[in-house]
C-alpha cells in the first residue's frame, strides 16, 4: 500500500513566510528557516518552499533564503518560484532542492517541462497549476493566482504529464485558506486522468478534512497544508496518528 504525505507549504515573500486566503490578503507568519527545521523534525514527509512573487514581480527566486532553508531540512524539498528555464531548475537545485516546481513558466513555454525532464529526469519536475472554477469549467491561473489563462485544467495537467511532469500539484484558489475542506471533485478529476502522483492543496482545515480526502480520493498521494500547520492548528504527529487510525498508511516516526 503506498505511503500517503504529509506537506507543510512555505509560501516565501520578502524572505519571510506568509499565508493569505483566495490567493490575496498576505499576513506575515515566520522565518522559512524556523518554520523549515521545526517541520523537518516534527514528522513532515517533505516539504514546499514557494517564492510566491517571484514571477509576479519579474525577478529570480531567492536563492540565499533557500539554501538555508534546505541546509536545516533532512526530507525532500520542492522549490517553485519563477522557474523559467533549464538554468533556473539548475540554480535551484544547486541550493539544495530535490524536486522542482514549475507553474507560469511551463504555461508561458511548455518545453521547460520536456526539457527539464530529459536533463533531470521526471521525478524532479513538478507541475503546480494554480486552478478556480469559471462558468463550470477548472480554469488554469498564472502568475499565483492573478491571470486568466483561459486553458481548461484537466487538458493542461494531461500536457504537462504528456511531456515529463512526474508530479502535479492541484492547487484550489476556491478553497485556498477557507479552511471548509479539500476540493474532492477537482481532485477526483486530475487524478481519474493522470496516473502520476497528485498533491492536494487548498482547504484544509482540520485532521478530518485529510481522513475525508484519503478516503474519499484514494488516488491523491499527499495533502498539502499551510495555516493549519503554520498557526498549530494541526500537529502533524497528531495528524498521522489519526490517519493511521482510519486505516491510511503513513509515516510515523
Amino acid at each position: 500500500m503506498i505511503t500517503k504525505r504529509i506537506i507543510p507549504c512555505l509560501d516565501v515573500k520578502d524572505g519571510r513566510v506568509v499565508k493569505g486566503t483566495n490567493f490575496l490578503g498576505l499576513a506575515d507568519v515566520s522565518s522559512p528557516v524556523e518554520l523549515a527545521k521545526y517541520y523537518s523534525d516534527g514528522g513532515a514527509d517533505e516539504l514546499v518552499f514557494y517564492d510566491i512573487t517571484a514571477s509576479a514581480e519579474g525577478r529570480r527566486l531567492f536563492t540565499d533564503t533557500l539554501t538555508e532553508v534546505a541546509s536545516g531540512v533532512f526530507i525532500p524539498l520542492t522549490v517553485g518560484g519563477a522557474i523559467n528555464t533549464v538554468d533556473d531548475f539548475d540554480r535551484v537545485l544547486k541550493c539544495g532542492a530535490d524536486k522542482v516546481s514549475v507553474n507560469s513558466g511551463a504555461i508561458k513555454d511548455p518545453d521547460l517541462i520536456l526539457d527539464a525532464a530529459k536533463k533531470y529526469g521526471s521525478q524532479c519536475v513538478v507541475l503546480s497549476v494554480d486552478v478556480k472554477r469559471l462558468n463550470g469549467e477548472f480554469r488554469v491561473f498564472a502568475r499565483g493566482g492573478r491571470d486568466d489563462t483561459g486553458m481548461e485544467a484537466v487538458a493542461w495537467i494531461k500536457k504537462g504529464v504528456a511531456l515529463g511532469a512526474g508530479e502535479i500539484v492541484l492547487n484550489s484558489i476556491d478553497t485556498d485558506g477557507t479552511k471548509d475542506g479539500f476540493d474532492l471533485d477537482m481532485l477526483r478529476a486530475v487524478c481519474d486522468a493522470v496516473s502520476v502522483p497528485v498533491v492536494a492543496s487548498g482547504g484544509a482545515g482540520g485532521i478530518g478534512d485529510f481522513v475525508t480526502l484519503f478516503k474519499e480520493v484514494p488516488g491523491v498521494d499527499a495533502g498539502l497544508a499551510a495555516s493549519i500547520f503554520h498557526f498549530g492548528e494541526v500537529e502533524i504527529r497528531a495528524l498521522k496518528r489519526e490517519l493511521a487510525a482510519n486505516g491510511i498508511n503513513v509515516r510515523l516516526i
